[in-house]
């Protein structure tokens, strides 16, 4: 990135942003730029084995402090019921959110997920990604969409889109390390080998995205459009 920019990450669920973003995230603000994650299901309140309010946002706060990141803003909407509330709902928030943060650049899910969830983050965040076309706003340089081990993977791509890395971001070994770090601040959501969300496939998928691309261990992600400067 050429200067020093705002990132916004736009997910539905808490852990989300690290599986997805992590090693990028703490790369990035490292190097001096703002990155902000946005969970619109904060308390994520259907989950298996979730813990109490406070131990929770503890989880959160732990986390983006390990990737060095901004506080997160988190949203209250139901998790696993994102399809029960109207897209237009959803839209405003990520809207306001984008206003408040004025990013440079958007990461968020790929509409393809197996996660009904993140196909409508997805695509709220797409439409909400147009707001400097519509409002006096900062122009967004680039919308991107993300990998999350057992959501991304899992899908089945028959009769839909699949995610197509086209963008690497080399994160080597010490943020792939502080991603792994973050991941474990959410306590009971890593799993044994041979589950996608265990270190054994954190650790390959980034070494599988670095040898794509020739880079010493890589997050990949999908650019949906990205403006040039010359």
């Amino acid at each position: 990135m050429e200067k020093k920019s705002t990132i916004l990450s736009v997910t539905a669920h808490p852990d989300d942003e690290v599986l997805g973003f992590g090693a990028t995230a703490a790369k990035l603000s490292a190097d001096g730029h703002t990155v902000v994650n946005c969970i619109l299901s904060g308390d994520v309140n259907a989950r298996r084995y979730r813990p109490e309010d406070d131990e929770l946002m503890g989880h959160i706060r732990e986390a983006q402090a390990i990737m060095n990141c901004q506080p997160a803003i988190l949203g209250s909407f139901p998790n696993i019921q994102f399809n029960m509330v109207p897209h237009i709902e959803l839209v405003q928030f990520i809207e306001k959110v984008i206003e408040e943060v004025q990013p440079d650049y958007i990461f968020t899910h790929h509409p393809g997920d197996m996660n009904n969830d993140h196909f409508h983050v997805s695509k709220a965040c797409q439409a909400a990604s147009r707001l400097y076309q519509r409002k006096p706003v900062k122009r967004i340089s680039g919308l991107y969409f993300m990998e999350i081990l057992s959501s991304t993977d899992w899908a089945y791509h028959d009769s839909g889109s699949q995610f197509t890395p086209n963008t690497f971001f080399e994160v080597g070994e010490e943020y792939l390390n502080i991603k792994l770090k973050a991941l474990f601040a959410y306590k009971g959501i890593m799993r044994d080998f041979p589950h996608p969300r265990s270190v054994e496939i954190v650790k390959g998928i980034a070494a599988y995205r670095g040898g794509q691309s020739g880079l010493n261990y890589a997050e990949a992600f999908q650019s949906v459009f990205q403006l040039l400067k010359v």
